[in-house]
């Protein structure tokens, strides 16, 4: 069966309102960079290390329920899940820009990272159970292109809120969006392709048995300890975590970083700071379109990772004399670490059955949350008792460098993954 001619309404029913949910949420997570630069520490009376600490709660909290919150997805409702953690991220979000005690903010942090643990997760199972392995990289893209697209005009429009109302208006009009679309959320998707009244019976008969058929091909599982038992899932997990140590660590303070390489005021940082977005959101799509068409997921990962890693490399040694060559070098390993995100998540529920891919992927996403915090929390850091940054920059070509070889790694355990042909194609 071809799964290119299954039910092409999916694709403009599902994935603009996944695209546009995690949009949302890369907006709520990374917009705190902006208040930070703003002036919000010294309006507030944080410390250098608080401030950094402040940056990072949001993935403490987040990593703790990755796994209660992929159970729930699998098990019962991705649909009612997300559209929960909407709800709450968006009030927890707006509060940010309301809250006047610290010890208030500790917690606002730390709990929009638990509401938004949902997210991830339940939307890559989601999508799983309405995309097929031909075109899984690509819908995972298409949803994780809400980072680096939404990191371009969320980086304008903060910088413009900034300096025309201040960070705490920031804070309440960038958080009040995702309360509205969760009731977008609630109406327009359904859990399964059996639920879709807006599928003919034959498109959700084929869909069903397209995917039946994908199950029918993966190694059975029992469960999750099994699953947990491969090592090949924490080779991921792990490589993962030092990706993310990376790509969060930028997202978060790129704003900072910019503002403390140069002279530049909070709108010209905005612009700036979108740049390497543009180039991240064109290599992703081109790179998971590729990767669905030629049915190979790990040349497309590792290497990117490696470029990245160099660019950041050339950014430390270029310094803050050399602004604009540092910055060029950024922008050129943003694009290289947003190409393998769609081949990386279209692997897991390529090489374990559904009754556990759930589980193993919340793993692994964990794991890659712990990057996201160690990132968030050094770079910051770093940026406060250098005073520069040219540290963080060291910092993130390291941790690329890590990510990519233990790409090269999993080679070692491809035929712990699939069997067969299978093993072959990845």
């Amino acid at each position: 069966m071809e799964n290119v001619n299954l039910a092409p309404s999916r694709w403009l029913r599902i994935a603009p309102v996944v695209f546009v949910v995690y949009s949302v949420a890369i907006v709520d997570r990374a917009n705190y960079g902006f208040g930070s630069a703003a002036g919000m520490a010294k309006d507030l009376g944080i410390t250098d290390n608080a401030n950094s600490f402040l940056g990072a709660l949001f993935f403490l909290g987040n990593f703790l329920f990755q796994i209660p919150a992929a159970h729930y997805a699998t098990r019962y409702s991705a649909k009612k899940l997300i559209f929960w953690s909407m709800v709450l991220w968006g009030l927890l979000a707006a509060g940010t820009g309301i809250i006047t005690n610290l010890s208030l903010l500790f917690a606002d942090r730390f709990l929009l990272g638990v509401v938004e643990s949902a997210v991830f997760p339940g939307t890559l199972i989601f999508l799983s159970h309405w995309f097929t392995k031909k075109e899984r990289s690509r819908a995972n893209s298409i949803m994780i292109l809400g980072n680096p697209i939404t990191l371009l005009w969320m980086s304008i429009l903060s910088g413009y809120l900034v300096d025309q109302f201040g960070w705490r208006a920031m804070f309440v009009i960038e958080g009040v969006p995702a309360v509205i679309l969760a009731a977008v959320w609630l109406y327009a998707v359904n859990d399964h392709p059996a639920q879709a009244s807006w599928l003919s019976p034959k498109e959700r008969e084929d869909l069903e048995n397209a995917f039946a058929e994908e199950q029918g091909e993966i190694e059975p599982v029992r469960n999750y300890r099994e699953a947990l038992a491969k090592p090949t899932v924490w080779v991921l997990a792990f490589q993962y975590m030092f990706w993310s140590v990376g790509a969060n660590g930028l997202v978060i303070w790129l704003p900072a970083i910019l503002k403390g390489g140069s002279n530049y005021g909070m709108t010209e940082i905005g612009w700036l700071s979108s740049v390497p977005y543009v180039l991240g959101a064109i290599l992703m799509f081109s790179g998971s379109t590729w990767s669905d068409k030629v049915q190979k997921r790990r040349p497309f990962i590792w290497p990117f990772q490696m470029l990245a890693a160099a660019g950041f490399l050339v950014s430390y040694l270029s310094g803050i004399s050399h602004f604009w060559l540092a910055y060029i070098a950024i922008v050129l390993s943003a694009g290289a670490l947003y190409v393998p995100y769609g081949p990386f998540f279209a692997t897991i529920p390529e090489i374990l059955p559904r009754n556990v891919a759930g589980g193993a992927l919340a793993l692994i996403n964990s794991v890659g949350i712990l990057g996201a915090f160690v990132g968030a929390y050094f770079i910051g850091y770093l940026n406060a008792i250098t005073g520069g940054p040219d540290a963080s920059f060291l910092l993130l070509s390291g941790s690329l460098l890590v990510a990519s070889l233990l790409g090269v790694m999993t080679k070692i355990f491809e035929a712990g993954w699939q069997s067969g042909n299978r093993a072959r194609a990845y």
